[in-house]
């Protein structure tokens, strides 16, 4: 009996991979391994829906999908290391697992900071159980700071101030998500977060904690201000789950280029019957570069990418326009292509809430991002899947 494929990673990149196996005809054994002791659940409602109370289940497939699809998972039991060389892995309860090919989608894990302690009041955000605790303390907290203006820190704040609690959102940068959509769209979504009441504070840092009691109490700022908060959030980015693969001969990305593993256009890595794939895999691009995306939608294509070159189908289906989604108060901000804080950017229309923008390099569209306007960014897929000139947009607008 050979050994089964083995997905490492049971998050929405392990379980769309593990679907598109069954999708694409394959009919050995199939391995979900993760380390929560939970089925894959959906996080984009945890920042949103679920901390604000308004739905429980988060669960992207029920147990009798995974036995009809004779899926098996294996939760609560995380992965400690893989020996490439006799294709085993290690599980935290001492367990060996023998596998076929391996596929790597441990995704990420929040950020800390070493001078920002993670004493009670002090949470970050990713896995289910970080909501859960969110939840239970958004219920009777006042005053919340968030550190870390980026979708997660957005989103939350958008959140706590629809549970009527007062919100302070701290940003190193000059506006919110500078990075990833520059200073002047980002400074629209600041514009957002102010009208809805939030105290944002740019330019600025968190220097250390105030505790009292064993809890948090608030924080001072880096230009001396003091912040009172009864809850604190670090919204200051994820890192790559890769310590499991010390040792493995398996390339990985260097920390300052996003670290990750790393793998060709359609996932394998440097090692042969090992693959990767969501937000732990750094990808080669079609400009050569090799980096993550974490993006929902991008986990599913890049599974179909994989399951495609590791079954020996056909040639692999070409890449969609890359699409994001945030969803802050009553608005739904998208974007489709690849914006960039280094791009030209070109507002089309802002009515003081709602915005819609065009991002382009060197005069060709690069992405369309709007604020409310789903219908005008969606209709600008078929311009961003071949060079389009922004000129030609707004001439025809």
């Amino acid at each position: 009996m050979s050994a089964p494929i083995v997905i490492v990673g049971a998050g929405l990149a392990g379980l769309r991979t593990a679907e598109e196996l069954r999708r694409a005809g394959y009919e050995g054994d199939v391995v979900l391994v993760g380390d929560e002791p939970r089925l894959p659940y959906d996080r984009p409602p945890l920042s949103k829906q679920f901390v604000r109370g308004e739905t429980d289940d988060t669960t992207l497939r029920p147990a009798e999908f995974f036995a009809e699809k004779a899926i098996d998972v294996r939760v609560g039991n995380a992965v400690t290391s893989v020996d490439t060389a006799a294709k085993t892995l290690t599980l935290a309860d001492g367990d060996t697992l023998a596998y076929d090919q391996l596929i790597i989608a441990t995704g990420l894990r929040p950020r800390t900071l070493p001078s920002l302690p993670l004493v009670p009041g002090v949470h970050v955000l990713r896995a289910h159980t970080d909501a859960e605790a969110l939840r239970t303390e958004l219920a009777t907290a006042t005053r919340a700071l968030i550190i870390g203006a980026g979708f997660i820190g957005c989103e939350l704040a958008a959140s706590f101030r629809a549970a009527g609690v007062d919100v302070t959102l701290v940003e190193p940068q000059p506006t919110p998500l500078a990075s990833v959509l520059g200073a002047e769209v980002g400074e629209l979504v600041a514009r957002l977060h102010r009208a809805e009441g939030v105290d944002l504070r740019t330019g600025v840092g968190v220097e250390s904690l105030v505790v009292e009691d064993d809890r948090v109490r608030g924080a001072v700022l880096t230009d001396g201000t003091e912040i009172a908060a009864d809850l604190v959030v670090l919204g200051v980015g994820s890192v790559p789950v890769t310590e499991w693969l010390t040792d493995s001969g398996i390339d990985l990305a260097e920390p300052a280029n996003g670290g990750g593993v790393l793998a060709d256009v359609s996932g394998r890595t440097s090692v042969d019957g090992v693959w990767a794939v969501g937000d732990v895999a750094a990808w080669q691009h079609p400009s050569g570069a090799q980096k993550r995306v974490e993006h929902w939608t991008s986990a599913g294509e890049q599974a179909k990418l994989l399951v495609t070159a590791l079954v020996g189908g056909a040639a692999p289906i070409a890449r969609g326009v890359p699409y994001l989604w945030s969803d802050q108060y009553d608005l739904k901000i998208q974007a489709l292509g690849t914006p960039s804080a280094d791009d030209d950017v070109t507002v089309v229309t802002d009515d003081g809430r709602k915005f819609l923008a065009y991002y382009s390099r060197d005069g060709v569209l690069t992405a369309v991002l709007g604020a409310g306007m789903t219908a005008q960014v969606m209709k600008l897929r078929a311009k961003l899947a071949t060079p389009t000139q922004v000129a030609e947009l707004l001439t025809n607008a």
